[in-house]
């Protein structure tokens, strides 16, 4: 393939992602009956001010219900996102340094479970947290997100390459115990895995809406896809419904944005490290 056909298709592929980005940024800019009217690519002549109209009324609509759900999104995102990704380290750490029988099946029941969509599980969950009666509260969301199969993978993988054992070994020699020669010497080198794991983490709780939809009844628990969710529902009886699910949405992309930019770095370092290795 020549050089100026790989750029076409990938500029090809670049305005199919970038447009539909580009038509939410310019349909938050408008209000209803601009957006029923004017062109759907471009802004119009009030753009500037009717999006702080419409952000305005996105915060403030039925009691500010809006950031509450994306304070939950914050709150299940980045709590469960971050305990999850030192649980899949300690696994993926002691199934690459300690030998015990069935070391290598359970590794392979790990790999299994990449493969199982998280839409297949959602059921068999709310059975389970229903038995309990957690279903419609903040543990139905938050218990099933700290896991996460990928995570244990990168992490054995990476302690496997980047924590020598004759370090762990030194680290004994002077009477560290397990735990402490984890948190204070393997937990550092294998700090870039760790942080593309807590990305990919962030960003699968921050887009699911399967098992929110599944497990909770309480509008005041809703993360934020799901609660656009329920107004994009309601647009056909609320049409006004329409502009704050669209401001709604772009703005629910932000912390996404913030994320990516603030860990670029160590996300691209520990991706094409794990890659590699």
């Amino acid at each position: 393939m020549s050089r100026t056909a790989a750029m076409v298709i990938m500029g090809a592929f670049t305005l199919y992602f970038l447009v539909p980005i580009f038509w939410l940024l310019v349909s938050s800019t408008k209000t209803l009956d601009n957006f029923n009217s004017s062109a759907a690519l471009w802004f119009s002549p009030t753009s500037a001010q009717d999006f702080v109209g419409n952000v305005g009324r996105l915060f403030t609509y039925n009691d500010g219900i809006f950031p509450r759900w994306m304070l939950n999104s914050i709150v299940y995102a980045t709590v469960a996102g971050a305990l999850g990704t030192i649980l899949s380290a300690m696994c993926g750490y002691a199934l690459a340094k300690y030998r015990f029988w069935g070391r290598e099946a359970l590794f392979n029941i790990f790999l299994g479970g990449v493969l199982v969509p998280a839409t297949a599980l959602a059921l068999p969950l709310f059975l389970i947290f229903s038995k309990v009666e957690l279903t419609d509260t903040f543990w139905a969301v938050f218990l099933p997100s700290i896991v996460s199969p990928f995570g244990v993978y990168l992490s054995r993988i990476y302690a496997a390459s980047s924590v020598p054992d004759e370090i762990v070994e030194a680290a004994r020699i002077d009477g560290s115990s397990e735990l402490r020669t984890f948190f204070t010497v393997a937990i550092r080198l294998m700090s870039p895995a760790l942080v593309t794991v807590f990305l990919f983490q962030f960003v699968a709780i921050w887009n699911n809406f399967f098992l929110p939809l599944v497990m909770l009844r309480s509008q005041e628990l809703f993360p934020v896809t799901l609660g656009l969710y329920t107004w994009n529902s309601n647009v056909s009886q609320y049409p006004e419904l329409r502009t704050l699910v669209l401001v709604g949405a772009l703005v629910s992309i932000v912390p996404l944005l913030v994320a990516f930019l603030s860990l670029q770095r160590f996300w691209r370092s520990g991706l094409g490290s794990g890659g590699l290795k």
